[in-house]
């Protein structure tokens, strides 16, 4: 929290703050007390802080009505910015306090209709004494100045390190809009935002509208934008700096794209640009409404919090996430395809029409999700969107919801503390995949109609979700009330069964079985799917495709008469398409016939469902690991299909983490390793001439290289030596070898990192190297960069620490990470009210310690007892890395490992002792 010493400085066409005047400010306290209060502001029952509660944004909202905001801001390039914010309201009772929010600022005047007052201010929000309010209209001017934010919201400041520019962005879900200027920071309260900024001369400036005019002014010129459509405060938005711009005409409305100037190099217009035509097209067909605003622009910008943002006309996307130095592989532009389209949909879904309140942005996140697989599949290249989809969210989705800490998709949002709490792929993924299997269960086109009459009739207003689901039941003819309690107010994920028998070689009995999520979440959902049988072909042996039947089913027990007097399957599969949301168990001889036969299933999606049924045997504590690792030798070099390919490889990834914690330095470790790096290598070298196949190939290598071999042929790597032939070997390659190097300290890896930021000192480049230095594995250096991560006070960038916290902990370096696991533990406890949301919600993420033994796991349920008074966020993290702790241990006790002893496990360090497993081959 910043206490702000007020540089004063003039605001373009705001009278009220002169230097000269020797005006006092009100300056945001440090702690949270009344600064200068009026001696006749009645008292008010919002709480002392920075978070507004629902119930008082409701009786907020219930007073207000027609809000429209004039916004003025001086951006220099410093720290800190000048702003005025002009707030004009119609007011229906004026008997008690009102408050405004506005987040650690100095407030230099304030007026309230004409007269001026002097502030009540704590420093998250001025409350305006009834007897300075009136009925009807009301104006109310703040002028005041502020640090520009280093932690991704509200008017976020950056300087590149690489030439010296600064830019700034706005980003302000879900309630950071008064990190930046005076308002009511609340979806329900929709106004218009007309913008007056004053930037350097070299600057762009960016917002929903386009400007209206651009003049010369003392300090460089000054933006004048029009007054905006009515939108909710979180999708608004300011861009400022020296961009690179790019423009597109091609389309019915006019596009742009925006980059920093020293990364242009990296941005490849022309597949933003047709991707985001093609969607426009896409959806003003699927909608049946046009675009709601008058153009589109698209920014990459630094700092980033989240993937991107669906500010209305300006849509922000994180470096991070979208430039390479190399040119894109497929799967990186179908997730360009991917997002670019979910941020569109929420232009009309979401801006156009708006929750209410914190409660529904799941539902906004959840149909723009769906959207955006759906567009991608139908509008791009990538026609397999939804095997991708299945793949991916899909299956955080399954894994989320069977945790501990599972939660109904539509849930409470007391205050918006609490508006991300339960942000995560069951809001996302969870909820699309409800959407896509209700229609099925509709059908198409009843779906699509329901979704253009709801935005048709509250276009420009909030929405409730039954006014959504409402929509939909009408266009339907049908009461979805029971299918809403049953999937959106009900935690959980059901799982369905085959059962059948045969005789003679036919079907003659046939059922599904469905089971709820556990005896805590019993519902049992209705859900439309299709039942796949399939039969192996003598002589080819592949696996094909013999009957598929769609049938809607509910309860226990559903009989299936179709399906008798088929022939006797070899798999059944409960789930085929993957129309449904649901975990399938498959019956004993159908899991004999997808361990056998994995590489003789013709239909890529089915065969990428037989792999998901057993990697969920590993973590089920089923499987053992190292069938599932047979597995992956025996079928993967033969794998054609890239997005199934992706899969396998994520998977081998995290079998991979699970050797490295389970048998950490042990020669049954070293030997499975060693035989899946020769197998990525080898994939790698036969997919010269397929650079996308190469590059996943060569990527597992990299990303699993942990014998002295493989580490220096990595090293050789950098050298131009042993290359596959074809791989091309471009800047973050290298950036990956030399942090897969100093994770291991090969000899000489930490000179690497000089030599490598010399070639590259951009700001991906300077992240690249904290990355590598924070990875090293020395224990002196890690308690020092843990007390970086923590020191709040410090003025390093959260995106700094953040780099740190992913890095601090590799699965390997198992000792190390027990050495400062109880200081960690304790010190989630001391920082999780002081560092807030943002930072909790990483350092929850990477540095809660588990490492996968018996005790391990005890002393996190240790913690969870004495940790009443945490965070709702941070006591999840908690609950989750208890959770998969004691799922590591599971997996290896399935794996039948005999006793440990003592030995010296990777990433120890020297003279450190520990116990390691005997060898025990594959």
């Amino acid at each position: 929290m910043h206490t702000i010493t007020p540089r004063l400085s003039a605001i373009a066409g705001a009278a009220l703050l002169v230097a000269s005047t020797g005006q006092a400010w009100a300056t945001a306290p440090a702690a949270a007390t009344t600064v200068a209060a009026a001696t006749t502001a009645a008292p008010t029952a919002r709480a002392d802080n920075r978070y507004l509660a629902q119930v008082d944004a409701e009786a907020r909202a219930a007073r207000l009505s027609k809000v429209d905001y004039a916004l003025q801001f001086t951006l220099s390039g410093e720290e800190s910015f000048s702003g005025s914010s002009t707030v004009g309201f119609d007011l229906s009772d004026a008997s008690t306090p009102l408050t405004l929010d506005l987040d650690q600022a100095s407030i230099g005047s304030l007026q309230v209709n004409g007269k001026s007052v002097t502030p009540q201010y704590n420093g998250s929000f001025i409350t305006l004494a009834p007897q300075d309010l009136r009925l009807g209209r009301n104006s109310v001017v703040v002028v005041y100045q502020r640090r520009h934010s280093s932690n991704g919201e509200g008017l976020h400041r950056m300087v590149d390190p690489a030439d010296g520019r600064v830019y700034t962005y706005s980003h302000f879900e879900p309630a950071a809009a008064h990190q930046m200027f005076a308002l009511f920071d609340q979806p329900d309260l929709k106004a218009t935002y007309q913008l007056s900024v004053t930037a350097p001369a070299d600057w762009q400036v960016v917002s929903a509208m386009r400007e209206r005019a651009v003049e010369t002014v003392a300090g460089g010129k000054r933006w004048d934008f029009p007054a905006t459509p009515r939108l909710s405060a979180y999708n608004f938005s300011l861009h400022a700096g020296p961009y690179k711009v790019w423009e597109d005409r091609s389309g019915k409305y006019p596009l742009r794209l925006m980059a920093r100037q020293s990364v242009a190099g990296q941005v490849a217009p022309a597949d933003w640009f047709k991707y985001t035509n093609g969607g426009l097209a896409f959806f003003e067909k699927y909608f049946g409404l046009p675009y709601p605003f008058e153009k589109y622009d698209q920014l990459l910008v630094p700092d980033f919090l989240y993937g991107a943002m669906e500010n209305a006309g300006a849509i922000t996307f994180a470096e991070k996430r979208f430039l390479f130095k190399e040119s894109m592989t497929a799967a990186q532009k179908q997730n360009l395809a991917s997002v670019i389209l979910h941020e569109m949909a929420h232009q009309w879904f979401g801006d156009l029409v708006t929750m209410k309140w914190w409660n529904g942005l799941w539902l906004n996140e959840s149909f723009a999700a769906f959207m955006a697989t759906l567009a991608t599949a139908e509008s791009t290249e990538f026609s397999n969107a939804w095997q991708s989809f299945y793949s991916g969210g899909k299956q955080a989705a399954y894994t989320q919801d069977q945790q501990v800490t599972t939660h109904a998709i539509e849930t409470p949002v007391p205050s918006t503390a609490n508006a991300f709490d339960n942000i995560d792929a069951i809001t996302y993924s969870k909820g699309a995949s409800t959407l896509k299997q209700l229609r099925h269960l509709l059908g198409e086109e009843v779906f699509r109609q329901g979704v253009h009459n709801y935005l048709a009739k509250y276009s420009w207003q909030n929405a409730k979700l039954d006014d959504f689901i409402g929509s939909l039941g009408q266009a339907a003819g049908r009461d979805l009330s029971g299918w809403t309690q049953d999937w959106l107010y009900q935690a959980g994920v059901n799982t369905v069964t085959a059962q059948y028998r045969c005789a003679g070689g036919k079907v003659s009995e046939f059922a599904l079985r469905q089971e709820g999520a556990s005896a805590a979440l019993p519902t049992l959902r209705e859900q439309r799917v299709q039942i796949g049988l399939f039969n192996l072909r003598k002589g080819t042996g592949q696996l094909v495709l013999e009957r598929q039947q769609a049938l809607t089913y509910s309860g226990a027990l559903t009989q299936v008469p179709q399906l008798v007097g088929e022939d006797c399957p070899d798999l059944v599969y409960p789930n085929y398409a993957d129309w449904g949301y649901v975990q399938v168990r498959l019956d004993e001889r159908s899991f004999r016939t997808a361990q056998a036969s994995l590489g003789k299933v013709a239909d890529p999606l089915l065969r990428a469902m037989l792999w998901q049924s057993l990697w969920d045997g590993v973590r089920a504590g089923q499987l053992p690991l190292q069938a599932f690792l047979r597995a992956v030798r025996d079928n993967a070099p033969a794998e054609r299909d890239y997005t199934l390919l992706g899969d396998i490889v994520g998977k081998t990834r995290q079998a991979k983490a699970y050797l490295d914690q389970i048998a950490p330095g042990s020669a049954w470790q070293r030997d499975s390793s060693v035989a899946l790096e020769r197998m990525a290598l080898a994939g790698a070298r036969a997919a010269k001439g397929d650079v996308n196949f190469q590059r996943r190939w060569f990527g597992l290598y990299l990303d699993i290289a942990s014998s002295p071999a493989a580490l220096a042929r990595l090293a050789g790597v950098l050298d131009g030596k042993d290359v596959p032939a074809g791989l091309p070997v471009g800047q973050d390659l290298r950036w990956d070898i030399v942090a897969r190097l100093n994770r291991y300290d090969v000899a000489g890896s930490a000179a690497l990192i000089d030599a490598e930021l010399a070639r590259d000192p951009s700001d991906a480049g300077q992240a690249a190297a904290l990355a590598a230095r924070v990875g090293r594995p020395d224990a002196k250096a890690k308690q020092e960069w843990l007390a970086q991560i923590v020191d709040l006070d410090s003025k390093l960038p959260f995106s700094r620490r953040r780099v740190m916290m992913e890095n601090l902990y590799p699965a390997e370096q198992g000792v190390l990470n027990e050495a400062t696991a109880a200081e960690r533990l304790a010190l989630l406890l001391d920082k999780d009210k002081a560092a807030g949301p943002i930072f909790m919600r990483s350092y929850g993420g990477h540095l809660i310690p588990a490492n996968c033994t018996p005790a391990s796991v005890e002393r996190l349920a240790r913690s969870i007892a004495t940790a009443a008074e945490l965070s709702a966020g941070s006591r999840r993290a908690l609950l989750v890395a208890q959770q998969e702790d004691a799922r590591c241990v599971a997996i290896q006790r399935a794996m039948k490992l005999p006793p440990r002893r003592a030995g010296r496990t990777a990433g120890a360090p020297l003279g450190a002792t520990v116990r390691r497993p005997a060898a025990i081959r594959l």
